[in-house]
């Protein structure tokens, strides 16, 4: 008999006052009780919706069938069959909007907690699984894949186990992408990420990092150094501004740089590593979706006295996970809604507070979203000396500029076939962040997957 309880086994984590002082994961993850008592709430129902909302297919009723049993290397077999990352995407994928949205748990209660079900999974394997050997055979095909995020690592492992010689280029002198430079360490540690970067490697994938594709090589030269295909998975690196006065000054900073600066030059690591950003006793960060959490939460556990977010519109209009508000409230961070930003003041260079309007919600627009208005008069001023700019990345026009053939859209995002990931290139592919702009670290692998199937199917016409 399934388990009925209408919600979910809670998750162990740090307490708020002392998480946000340290760099340590903040959630701590499943006993092998509490995974299996997790497990026994899914009723295994017949046409399996959960599924229907994983951009990579796994097959879930069947890994949590087995965490149920106590099989936990078993669940882990299946998970990879389709999922070459399940450790990071245990802890970064929005559930609530893919697998555990769709979860009939979910319609007279909570869903089953897929999520921390595919964690523990993940994570009982890195403790006591063994390696496995796959005996494939070459098929004298080369592919280059540019940019070693969760696009370009799916696609690389993918199109390795179907017997592809693959080389990942990396700008970085790290490999990993947004999973490396991008997300905190109290969220995803970064050991974490070497280890299921190094299960693609152990599929013989090659990586060479500092090598900026566009000015290191181009495109062509690729071609010309004997690889079949190409495929782009450069992210979405470049930051947007807010376009205000008072951007240039001191202390302000896009996320993308800020959180670069802790993650790869270690500055989560206290005591070890001199900060390589400086912040000042109280921080803005201008934005509200899951970066925006991340560089606030970051900021506070750097040593910030007051956090704010400040965002133009409403509760219900914040994009961020809700997990991650609720966290970030539970660490003290300040959030100002319904403010927009108009001007950062400085003082000799630096910055001493971001000037904001009040507004009000009025019709929606395009996005669906209640378009923000100001309300005239109502400015005023936020004593600041750091302020974060965490409003969206678009991706880097560096490939578009330097590779012939290849159509964008207006706004950066490389056009491709959306059945195959092809571009309007032939034999150069591309997903992830470069094409849709900044979203979710499993849609990025979907992408990755759908470009290694079809990369692989071109070569056997």
């Amino acid at each position: 008999m399934p388990n009925m309880s209408p919600t979910k086994v809670p998750m162990p984590q740090q307490e708020p006052d002392i998480r946000n002082k340290n760099f340590e994961e903040v959630a701590t993850g499943y006993t092998e009780e509490m995974a299996i008592e997790e497990a026994t709430r899914c009723i295994n129902c017949k046409h399996k919706p959960c599924m229907t909302g994983c951009p990579v297919n796994v097959p879930i009723p069947g890994f949590i069938e087995q965490v149920a049993a106590g099989n936990f290397e078993a669940a882990y077999e299946i998970i990879t069959s389709e999922n070459a990352l399940p450790a990071i995407c245990g802890r970064v994928c929005p559930q609530e909007n893919q697998c555990e949205g769709k979860c009939v748990r979910g319609i007279k209660g909570e869903s089953v907690s897929i999520g921390r079900l595919e964690r523990f999974v993940a994570d009982y394997h890195m403790k006591h699984g063994k390696k496995q050997t796959l005996d494939v055979k070459p098929n004298g095909k080369r592919v280059a894949v540019v940019g070693s995020g969760p696009a370009g690592i799916t696609c690389a492992g993918e199109l390795a186990k179907k017997g592809f010689e693959v080389t990942i280029f990396e700008a970085l002198h790290k490999a990993g992408g947004v999973l490396s430079y991008g997300i905190p360490e109290f969220r995803l540690p970064k050991a974490l990420v070497a280890k299921e970067l190094e299960n693609i490697t152990d599929l013989g994938v090659k990586i060479e990092t500092n090598v900026v594709i566009g000015r290191s090589l181009t495109v062509d030269d690729l071609f010309d150094k004997g690889y079949d295909a190409v495929f782009l998975g450069t992210g979405a690196g470049l930051p947007n501004f807010l376009r205000i006065p008072g951007e240039n000054l001191l202390g302000v900073y896009s996320a993308n740089e800020f959180l670069t600066r802790v993650n790869l030059m270690k500055g989560y690591k206290k005591g070890e590593v001199p900060t390589p950003v400086k912040v000042g006793k109280r921080v803005a960060v201008v934005g509200a979706g899951n970066v925006a959490m991340d560089a606030a939460r970051t900021a506070k556990r750097l040593g910030a006295e007051e956090v704010y977010i400040v965002y133009r519109r409403g509760a219900e209009e914040v994009p961020a996970r809700a997990e991650e508000v609720e966290h970030a409230k539970e660490e003290g961070i300040i959030f100002k809604l319904l403010n927009n930003p108009v001007k950062i003041h400085g003082e000799d260079g630096w910055v001493k507070g971001i000037e904001v309007v009040e507004q009000k919600l009025g019709e929606p627009d395009a996005s669906g979203r209640r378009r923000p208005e100001p309300i005239e008069g109502s400015n005023y001023i936020i004593d600041v000396e750091t302020v974060v700019i965490a409003i969206g990345q678009s991706p880097n026009p560096l490939i578009r500029q330097t590779t012939d053939g290849l159509e964008t859209q207006k706004w950066g995002g490389i056009i491709i076939d959306e059945e195959t990931g092809e571009s309007t290139r032939k034999n150069v592919y591309a997903g992830g962040d470069a094409v849709t702009g900044a979203a979710t670290v499993i849609l990025a692998m979907g992408a990755g997957k759908k470009a290694a199937k079809a990369i692989a199917a071109s070569f056997e016409e």
